[in-house]
């Protein structure tokens, strides 16, 4: 069994450090608010949790994955709200491109949309 999670353990590790590495690559690549937003976000948040997955699977200690999983639910929990703040600030603040906001659905943006 040992050689099952350690081989599981380095897919996760891998596979974070790729979701990781792509996420710092994004932010320096693209070029707008939203776009960097939208890599910190995401892909950002799903390398740490498959590089804490690795970390638990090849430590398999009580204490230390009970720590990784309470680091896990507060990165769940301060991410979608820290990226929502920093987009309200941008759009605050006029960073965002008005064209970015347009619905792409045909202009209808709701129930009151055709009145």
């Amino acid at each position: 069994m040992s050689v099952v999670t350690d081989i599981a353990a380095a897919i996760c590790l891998l596979l974070g450090a790729f979701f990781s590495f792509s996420a710092g690559v994004g932010v320096v690549r693209f070029d707008n608010l939203l776009a960097r937003l939208h890599v910190v976000a995401k892909p950002q948040v799903l390398g740490m949790l498959l590089l804490l997955t690795g970390v638990a699977l090849r430590l398999q200690d009580r204490g230390s994955v009970t720590m990784l999983v309470l680091v896990a639910v507060f990165q769940l929990m301060t991410s979608p709200v820290a990226a929502h703040m920093v987009g309200s600030a941008g759009l605050r603040t006029g960073k965002v491109d008005p064209e970015l906001l347009k619905a792409d659905d045909g202009g209808t943006r709701g129930p009151d949309a055709g009145r």
